[in-house]
């Protein structure tokens, strides 16, 4: 279909649409990004940062523009490389990356097939970098290593794609490691699909514990995780760092004779009603085969409601919180299932599209970029209304925003759509942009 000619609506056949409008945008609320990328000094840091190992001599499209590129389309929601034909001369495109018309799809592809072992080195300093800058404007106290892993699924001929026997499909089996406090996404790493949860997860680990020993001592650091990391040497490394830790165990016959007198307590509660759900909390000391000594456990043992099989959760820690306020706060993990679907929901996280692994693995690495750029974006400068938002609903609210350009001798104007129900909390953001102290540049 010709996207010039007019076309008649049925519904009223006096009005007619086409494309061929002009300089108009729908993606006004990325100047706001933009502000706040500058800001942080973001672009400063990938110009010295980034480089992949690119034998020509010149480039129109940089590597630094092709990243800012990739970056603004997926916080926009274009997360196909074919969409940069369709924006090349978007005005707000255009301004933002201070070019007259952007990279096309083979450009972007070639400037992913370039990446390799060393980019992904370079995508971890970039994130170092920034965690600091994000933490000079308001220091936490506590930071809280959730980790989890997760299936990205694959439907072509990936390197390193197989059969995950726990997600019955077929994909990648990465490893994540949010901040369950702030949402921040700290670390992950691509692996094979086949590879079982713990495995690797103390060399994972390892290097974010020592970055936060090291770099920032008075942080408190916590460790949550299921029971694919219940595995010693993962306790053993944050004992001896002093990170505090609580893992879920997998049930055997030894824990649950254990428990025993919670089943008792549980069968008196219950005597006399069956129905109700009944809940008690314990704790016991317990050492299995390949640990050198014994930790505590801490256990829940629950009837739910209308059910005769009682359910037991035994979770190792080294903390000293009573069991029922330790299960609670175990169990508030879960806030980490929302973290992983915004990711793969709204950064498009779990797209997997070249057969390359490393050049998956650095599409990863953008990806979590792009996310922790937008969540310190809704934490630091949104209104304090909007903070809970997921990406979509600030995507629609803020960054879907109808402007015309208009250019003049000094100034480019941008005339937002006047109609806009979100006027007064795009001014706020902008106000607590100018506003940010950056402590390190």
């Amino acid at each position: 279909m010709n996207i010039l000619t007019d076309t008649r609506l049925e519904y009223n056949n006096k009005v007619k649409i086409n494309f061929d409008g002009g300089d108009l945008s729908s993606d006004t609320g990325l100047l706001l990004i933009k502000e706040f990328i500058k800001k942080i000094g973001f672009e400063k840091v990938i110009r010295k940062t980034f480089k992949t190992n690119d034998s020509a001599s010149f480039r129109f499209h940089t590597d630094t523009e092709n990243l800012q590129q990739k970056i603004y389309q997926t916080i926009a929601g274009y997360f196909q490389d074919d969409d940069a034909d369709e924006l090349t001369n978007d005005p707000v495109f255009n301004n933002i990356l201070d070019k007259k018309s952007l990279a096309s799809q083979p450009t972007m592809s070639r400037f992913f097939n370039r990446m390799d072992e060393d980019t992904l080195v370079q995508f971890e300093q970039i994130s170092k970098i920034m965690r600091q800058k994000i933490y000079s404007i308001n220091p936490p106290d506590n930071v809280l290593l959730d980790i989890d892993s997760t299936l990205f699924s694959t439907y072509g001929g990936q390197e390193g794609e197989a059969f995950n026997y726990h997600y019955s499909s077929h994909g990648y089996h990465p490893l994540l490691c949010y901040d369950g406090l702030t949402g921040d996404l700290l670390k992950t790493e691509l692996r094979d699909g086949n590879v079982y949860t713990s495995n690797g997860s103390v060399e994972f680990v390892k290097p974010l514990l020592m970055e936060y020993m090291e770099q920032y001592p008075n942080i408190k650091v916590y460790l949550r995780g299921d029971s694919g990391f219940a595995v010693p040497e993962l306790f053993d490394l944050l004992e001896h760092n002093g990170c505090s830790y609580a893992i879920r165990l997998k049930a055997n016959s030894t824990l649950y004779k254990e428990a025993a007198y919670l089943t008792d307590e549980l069968n008196e509660i219950t005597a006399i009603n069956k129905i109700d759900y009944a809940v008690c909390y314990g704790e016991f000391y317990y050492k299995a085969g390949s640990w050198e000594y014994p930790r505590r456990v801490v256990v829940k043992a629950e009837k739910p409601t209308g059910q005769m099989i009682y359910m037991y959760t035994f979770i190792v820690t080294n903390m000293e919180l009573e069991p029922e306020k330790l299960i609670q706060y175990y169990c508030n993990r879960g806030r980490m299932e929302n973290f992983i679907k915004e990711s793969k929901n709204g950064f498009d996280f779990d797209s997997m599209s070249s057969r390359s692994k490393i050049v998956n693995a650095n599409r990863l690495q953008i990806s979590m970029l792009v996310y922790n750029l937008f969540n310190w974006f809704r934490r630091c400068v949104l209104p304090k209304e909007m903070r809970r938002l997921q990406i979509e609903t600030v995507r629609l609210k803020l960054i879907k925003i109808a402007s015309r350009i208009v250019k003049g001798a000094r100034y480019i104007k941008f005339k937002l759509c006047s109609s806009c129900p979100y006027k007064k909390q795009f001014y706020e953001t902008l106000e607590n942009i100018h506003k940010l102290q950056i402590k390190l540049e």
